[in-house]
């Protein structure tokens, strides 16, 4: 694979950029690790330009500002039969903390959105670089669709990610001996040691970029794709609420429980749902 700079990418804090990707043909999944990743065949991907790192909060309310944009955790779902009845008032999913007194784990709350990404009380002032979250796959839409752009497919993602073949461990990525991105340090979900220096999010490109130029590509928070979920490579979605691709695991994910901070790890996520851990990045398509 191979990556060439495209316009005058530059880093996170200088405002984002893109990298071109050339296409090519590839087999994606990994054969040793969970069953929706196996492998089913090759498949080509064209030439695409992408973000080089994940879509933050300032870019976010951009969006909003210019459009008047409502996200649907900021909606609800009144009276909507195909979602259960907590999503009908505005909310989403956040997960607790393990802290003392507290147990950790998933919950809804209502009043979380992208600006309250923990639920009332919560703030993301002062966290303009950090990845927009609390969205669904439906709002990474219209923000990409507003900056001219459109979501990876779950392909193309992988594409970019990957530095060439199948990572078949469950260990961390790793960049000259550094993790290569934010996720669980210590045994989740009862203790985060914070040794990679964050306890949740962490601003864009605060590790380094891969050797393609990209940052957080694994770790920080899930991405979406615009490819519909199916449970594995090749097969076809099963009819239930529909639901996409994420890619790239998270600050949640632990060697010792969810080992899918890699580039050909996938998993599911509600299209109705937003959640504390899943963002995305965008790309172009000439």
């Amino acid at each position: 694979m191979t990556l060439a700079l495209a316009l005058a990418a530059c880093s996170p804090s200088g405002g984002g950029g893109e990298l071109l990707v050339k296409g090519g043909r590839y087999t994606p999944g990994n054969d040793s690790i969970y069953a929706e990743e196996r492998r089913a065949g090759a498949v080509t991907v064209s030439d695409f330009r992408i973000d080089t790192h994940e879509v933050t909060n300032a870019e976010f309310a951009a969006f909003v500002k210019a459009t008047g944009y409502v996200t649907q955790a900021e909606k609800g779902f009144a009276g909507n039969p195909a979602v259960p009845p907590v999503q009908w008032a505005p909310g989403s999913a956040v997960f607790i903390m393990p802290a003392p007194g507290v147990k950790p784990g998933w919950t809804w709350l209502a009043g979380a959105s992208w600006q309250h990404p923990e639920g009332p009380g919560s703030s993301i002032e002062g966290k303009d670089e950090e990845p927009v979250v609390q969205v669904s796959q439906a709002d990474a839409l219209a923000y990409a669709r507003w900056k001219g752009r459109d979501l990876p497919t779950e392909e193309e993602w992988e594409w970019a990610a990957a530095r060439g073949g199948a990572l078949p461990d469950r260990k961390r990525p790793m960049i000259d001996g550094q993790p290569s991105g934010n996720n669980w340090d210590g045994e989740f979900p009862l203790r985060n040691t914070e040794a990679d220096g964050f306890l949740m999010r962490a601003p864009v490109g605060s590790f380094a970029a891969d050797a393609n130029g990209l940052f957080d590509m694994t770790g920080n928070v899930w991405e979406l794709t615009k490819s519909a979920w199916t449970p594995g490579h090749g097969a076809q979605a099963d009819g239930a609420l529909p639901a996409y691709t994420i890619k790239g695991g998270s600050f949640l994910c632990g060697e010792n429980w969810c080992a899918r901070y890699r580039p050909q790890s996938r998993q599911s996520q509600d299209a109705t749902l937003a959640t504390n851990h899943v963002g995305f990045r965008t790309v172009r398509r000439d």
